[in-house]
């Protein structure tokens, strides 16, 4: 356990039907809604949101997780699909103590937070969903089994410089923030990813391409806010606004952004989650454009 500026930060050691993962929780004393509990993409650990800890504490506390198949856990065999990771969650949630929660998920981590809340609907107060789609799409299946293929050749530098281009939108499609230093981070990862990680990378691609991405029921019954950058070319934002429609949400595009948002507009995107989760109007916020409201089918 750590004690850093009144913050308490502990790590523990899960298990969910024979996989060990990790749960980090972070609490600065601040109740003024539910725990928040965080799911990124790939490559993410439990540490790659903790510079949203400043603003989140604030609100509330914090669980981000190593899920099976991420970071420090144990592999997952691609057999297992986002129902189990969900169920993962849900099993984190409960040996915690911390239910119900707000829920947040990026990209893959979407997937996973979107079948939390349909399988276990008592468990989620509030369901925040980014950079999300109703299914994978042929240009993504294209570039997981091109990625496969690179690392068999072990042509890890063109395998960086490849995800990276994937993840941004082209430099024509419209100003991103911090595009030059965002690419250069994400390079510079993907380029230096260790054996074992390249691996479990490798097994969360197949994963994405042997389950489906979401199922239509059932219901989502929790408040839903779905996101994505306004340039965002892996999920484009009329892909998110089909996802909003079809849960009746709430949709919002953020400025100056692409698929990796939560990266170039960090403490923006910090501050529309804690919006959210308190239950503050989003109609106002200054990266935001219009916010659009679907009603439930």
């Amino acid at each position: 356990m750590l004690h850093s500026a009144g913050i308490e930060v502990s790590d523990h050691e899960l298990d969910v039907r024979g996989f060990r993962y990790v749960a980090r929780t972070a609490t600065a004393g601040a109740q003024a809604t539910e725990p928040i509990v965080v799911l990124g993409g790939s490559s993410q650990d439990r540490f790659s949101w903790q510079r949203y800890e400043r603003v989140l504490l604030t609100h509330s506390s914090m669980l981000t997780l190593e899920l099976p198949g991420y970071g420090d856990a144990d592999p997952l065999p691609v057999e297992h699909g986002m129902g189990f990771l969900a169920d993962a969650v849900r099993h984190a949630v409960d040996t915690l103590s911390l239910g119900p929660v707000n829920v947040f998920g990026a990209c893959f981590g979407a997937s996973i937070a979107l079948r939390l809340a349909q399988q276990h609907p008592d468990r989620v107060a509030r369901l925040m969903l980014g950079g999300t789609a109703e299914e994978i799409s042929p240009e993504y299946v294209a570039s997981a089994h091109r990625w496969r293929r690179m690392v068999e050749d072990g042509q890890l530098d063109t395998l960086a410089r490849d995800m990276v281009q994937q993840f941004m939108s082209p430099p024509d499609h419209g100003f991103v923030r911090r595009r030059a230093a965002v690419a250069r981070l994400m390079q510079q990862r993907f380029a230096h990813l260790t054996e074992r990680e390249l691996s479990m990378d490798i097994t969360h691609h197949e994963r994405l391409l042997s389950h489906p991405w979401s199922v239509p029921a059932p219901h989502v019954t929790a408040p839903v806010l779905v996101f994505t950058g306004e340039h965002d070319t892996i999920t484009p934002p009329p892909v998110g606004r089909r996802v909003a429609e079809g849960l009746g949400a709430r949709f919002a595009t953020i400025k100056d952004s692409d698929h990796l948002v939560q990266i170039e507009r960090d403490m923006d995107l910090a501050d529309l989650m804690a919006c959210f989760f308190t239950d503050q109007s989003l109609d106002d916020l200054s990266y935001l454009n219009p916010v659009e409201h679907f009603a439930a089918v």
